[in-house]
């Protein structure tokens, strides 16, 4: 039976359930959607029958909930946005059932969180890298297409073969090609003035992929070389609809705030990196997990884009420098001992279960 999203929300399931995100963070906006993060257990005849949810959540992700086995794995893992709900600011809380006090984050926090903290945030310095091309770079809406990257040998250099071809009042439709043995991506152009031969066209139609290839006489001899940049042609065709699917996915007053500071970075992915640091650094040095963050202001002029994209870079990775050696020096466990979570997690269901 399918376990739904309402069923969760409106049951008596519910093991907790806070709002998170950056409201939890103390870095919201008015903008700001509003993030919702629970944990539920499911009831026996639930659990017990085929593929129980390990998680639950609405189209949009603002509303998780995970269901307790999956929540203590993920806590196992020191995974950041799950283990940031044992540390929700009370004014973020909706609904705690005592027995959640059960999970404390020492019971959790490890050396594990270099990588699963500070390791995610080099993840989010790259993705910023990523957007900070695409802002920097757009790319016309109009697509290339597979003749835009061959090109004929003329003379000491070469030239585009769709000018090559209209300087000689050529069609495409009207010559063949032959792959050159030995050469890889090399091929030599026929035409036939007479009309006699019917060679099938470079292209079977502006929009395709793929080169086509004729038969010719033997006594045929080339008008031309030609090479296909194929590998350039895959690489453009990758980047092309990188670059689309990131503008029809874009949250737009995020790119609005983006393009308005001028910074050329998105810089709210920017201010989460920086606080996913401090967090590691934080869990590194004083072994506490606090995710209401105490120093706001900075991470919001973060946002505003009041730093150069270089800059923070290079702040971002002395930090993870930094972190590394705390984590080095820090008495925190190597990993959490999941043994122990396990007996906690059975505890705990046996507990839920029996006082139903």
């Amino acid at each position: 039976m399918e376990t739904r999203l309402d069923e969760v929300v409106d049951s008596d399931w519910r093991l907790f359930e806070s709002v998170a995100g950056s409201r939890a963070y103390g870095t919201q906006t008015p903008q700001s959607d509003l993030d919702i993060r629970g944990v539920f257990v499911l009831p026996p005849v639930r659990f017990y029958g085929f593929a129980p949810p390990v998680q639950v959540n609405d189209a949009t992700h603002d509303v998780t909930f995970y269901e307790l086995g999956r929540f203590l794995d993920l806590l196992s893992k020191n995974n950041p946005n799950v283990l940031e709900l044992l540390g929700s600011p009370d004014d973020c809380v909706r609904f705690q059932h005592p027995m959640f006090a059960r999970l404390q984050p020492r019971t959790f926090l490890s050396k594990r969180c270099r990588d699963s903290f500070a390791g995610y945030a080099m993840g989010q310095i790259r993705k910023a890298r990523g957007l900070n091309k695409k802002i920097v770079n757009p790319m016309p809406k109009e697509r290339r297409s597979a003749m835009d990257f061959c090109h004929v040998l003329e003379m000491q250099g070469s030239a585009p073969l769709r000018e090559w071809l209209a300087e000689r009042g050529l069609c495409q439709d009207d010559c063949g090609l032959v792959s050159v043995p030995h050469m890889r991506e090399v091929y030599g152009i026929y035409h036939d003035a007479t009309g006699e031969m019917v060679y099938r066209g470079i292209f079977a139609s502006e929009e395709a992929t793929e080169l086509r290839c004729s038969s010719v006489a033997k006594d045929a001899h080339p008008i031309g070389w030609m090479a296909f940049n194929r590998d350039g042609f895959k690489k453009y065709c990758r980047e092309y609809q990188s670059y689309w699917e990131w503008v029809q996915q874009r949250n737009e007053d995020r790119y609005a705030t983006n393009i308005e500071h001028g910074r050329n970075y998105d810089s709210k992915n920017m201010m989460h990196t920086f606080r996913l640091l401090d967090m590691a650094e934080e869990i590194a040095r004083e072994g506490v997990l606090r995710v209401r963050r105490p120093n706001r202001e900075e991470l919001m002029r973060i946002r505003e884009g009041a730093y150069d994209y270089e800059t923070l870079v290079a702040e971002a990775e002395a930090k993870v420098v930094r972190i590394e050696s705390l984590f080095e020096q820090s008495s925190l466990p190597e990993e959490p001992d999941r043994e122990a979570i396990e007996r906690l997690l059975v505890e705990m269901r046996m507990d839920w279960y029996s006082g139903r």
